[in-house]
C-alpha cells in the first residue's frame, strides 16, 4: 500500500511445495534479488519449471543460473528495474532464458548431488 502496487501485486506469503511449480511456470518472470544464498534452489527450481529468471550476481546465484538467467547486483535497483523491464517487453529473451533455463536445470539433480557427496567422504 505504500508504494501504490497492492492492486497489481499479490504478496501471497507461504506457498507450499505442492502449489510452487505452478507458480514458477505460469510467471512472466521469476525474480530473486538474494543478498546472500547458500544453494540457490529457489532460482533452480524455476528454471526447471520453465520460468526465465533475473537473479544476483553473488555468492552461490551465478554458478546455479550459468548462462540462464539476468544476473544484477541485489541492492541496484535501478538495474533490477532495467532488467525487469526488459524481460516483460522481450518475449523473445524469455523464451530464450527459458529454453537455456531448462537446459541449465538439468546440471543439477540430488542424485548427482549425493554422488558427489560421498565421493568427498570417501576421499578423505
Amino acid at each position: 500500500e505504500k508504494f501504490g502496487v497492492s492492486k497489481s501485486v499479490v504478496f501471497l506469503g507461504f506457498v507450499s511445495d505442492i502449489d510452487l511449480p505452478a507458480l514458477y511456470s505460469a510467471c512472466a518472470c521469476f525474480v530473486y534479488p538474494s543478498l546472500y544464498e547458500g544453494f540457490g534452489l529457489p532460482v533452480l527450481e524455476a528454471m526447471s519449471c520453465g520460468a526465465p529468471v533475473i537473479t544476483s550476481n553473488n555468492s552461490s546465484l551465478p554458478e546455479v543460473a550459468g548462462e540462464a538467467a539476468i544476473l544484477v547486483e541485489p541492492r541496484d535497483t535501478a538495474a533490477l528495474c532495467d532488467a525487469m523491464a526488459r524481460m516483460l517487453e522481450d518475449e523473445k529473451m524469455r523464451a530464450d532464458l527459458a529454453r537455456r533455463g531448462l537446459e541449465q536445470s538439468k546440471k543439477f539433480s540430488w542424485e548427482k548431488s549425493a554422488r558427489q557427496l560421498r565421493a568427498a567422504f570417501e576421499s578423505r
